[in-house]
């Protein structure tokens, strides 16, 4: 006895008492998948009842279709007989979605069909025009060849080993330019202030004191070019996740609590397939527990959660700007990324919230240990110990950038300059001269 199971393609209907449902079930597979099936005869369990068929029930199934389906499709329709009962089978393809059914859009989920919002059909007419309507392809008409900046663009085709000319023809050189006109990428990527055109040009960072958002630790919006954004989300998530230490030989190696190459791969990859036609900004959220990278938009080009976890699969929604990333060797090709993620943190989650956000989880291994009062305990000690160590530098070279004290301490430039300004209201250093030529003196304070 053959058995039929319903699926995102295959639906099943008793007899043809069951048309209209059929119709609307026809459409939403080919929102979903372009194409469907229908057998008319054979039960929603899959046991087979057979139904009477004659040439007027052909017509009947034909017209059905071709009246309350828009645009347009042309079913194949045939009657088969399966063990030994008559029964309808519908064939139908089509690219021209949206469809609508009785004037509505729907899609498949599962097996079921369900009327499409307002939202999930503008995504679907995006996704259909992708090609002609890819965002970081548009021409941002504002912005001008003086809003690059020059040494942005340098360091970058530095990095590609690409040489520089002229700002236009380095930009052109690199598909940014169309018309004599900036794209929405060059200006993402090389504009002196991008938020000036791109309004979600912005990182937006929260620590929070427990594990939902109801205590806000600290809170900051950073505005800038996407490589710089990518490079504050690193040092924020540094910041204020716990570092452990090992030996190596006679030297003290620094071990974040969740491993740093693969949350720097979790915010590259959410700046470089965000949905930039989405307000939001990419979000970073500290908790006691994890740390989630949010980004808008959610999987592209029919990707889901397992086919990104169990294959080397990608699929980009921004191309030009994943290949301004590639080139800088920021990603790889291959899709290998979320790899390397579950390499170093098997543990770490994604998930798509709700229609309009993709997020990455990554669980904070020192979070249980640590309690708020051995917290603030660590913090003040941690910052005791790089004051004086900041003082010793200083002591040993008068002429050290804090640039150079944070590469020398692994601490992010960002934290250093906060601990040399407390040390200057403190009145431990000064400063002698302007801030660049300059030089630091430590104070030796009176005691009486």
């Amino acid at each position: 006895m053959t058995k039929f199971q319903e699926t995102e393609n295959i639906e099943l209907k008793k007899s043809t008492s069951e048309l209209k449902e059929a119709v609307i079930s026809i459409v939403a597979m080919l929102n979903k998948h372009q194409r469907g099936e229908v057998w008319f005869g054979i039960r929603n369990d899959g046991t087979v009842s057979g139904q009477q068929v004659s040439e007027k029930t052909m017509r009947d199934v034909s017209k059905a279709i071709s009246e309350n389906i828009e645009p347009k499709v042309y079913p194949t329709v045939e009657q088969v007989a399966v063990d030994g009962k008559h029964c309808i089978k519908v064939q139908v393809k089509g690219n021209e979605h949206p469809y609508y059914a009785y004037g509505r859009p729907y899609i498949r989920v599962g097996d079921e069909d369900r009327q499409l919002s307002a939202k999930e059909l503008e995504r679907l007419i995006l996704e259909k025009n992708r090609d002609r309507l890819r965002w970081d392809t548009e021409v941002c008409d504002k912005a001008t060849f003086e809003d690059i900046g020059a040494s942005k663009l340098k360091s970058f085709l530095k990095l590609c080993s690409l040489p520089y000319d002229t700002i236009p023809n380095s930009l052109e050189k690199l598909n940014l330019v169309k018309g004599g006109k900036l794209l929405n990428a060059a200006v993402l990527c090389f504009a002196r202030k991008p938020e000036k055109f791109l309004p979600n040009a912005r990182l937006r960072c929260a620590v929070f004191g427990t594990l939902d958002t109801t205590v806000t630790l600290d809170m900051k919006d950073f505005y800038g070019d996407a490589f710089n954004l990518i490079g504050k989300a690193e040092e924020y998530i540094m910041e204020h996740i716990n570092i452990g230490m090992r030996l190596d030989g006679l030297l003290r190696v620094d071990v974040p609590e969740i491993d740093r190459e693969a949350f720097r791969e979790a915010i590259i990859n959410a700046f470089c397939h965000r949905d930039y036609r989405e307000y939001d900004s990419v979000n970073i959220a500290i908790f006691k527990d994890r740390v989630e990278i949010r980004s808008p938009g959610l999987l592209y080009g029919g990707l889901t959660i397992d086919s990104i976890k169990k294959k080397m699969v990608s699929a980009r929604r921004n191309e030009l700007l994943a290949e301004l990333f590639q080139r800088s060797h920021r990603i790889e090709k291959w899709g290998r990324g979320i790899k390397m993620i579950l390499e170093r943190e098997p543990a770490t989650e994604f998930e798509e919230v709700g229609t309009v956000q993709f997020v990455v989880t990554f669980k904070r291994k020192y979070a249980e240990a640590v309690t708020t009062e051995t917290a603030l305990t660590t913090s003040v000690k941690t910052s005791v110990k790089t004051s004086d160590e900041i003082i010793a530098a200083i002591r040993s070279d008068k002429l050290v950038t804090a640039q150079q004290i944070a590469e020398r301490l692994g601490i992010s430039l960002r934290a250093i300059e906060m601990q040399l300004a407390n040390l200057k209201k403190d009145g431990r250093i000064r400063r002698i001269g302007p801030k660049k030529g300059g030089y630091w003196e430590t104070v030796v304070k009176n005691i009486s």
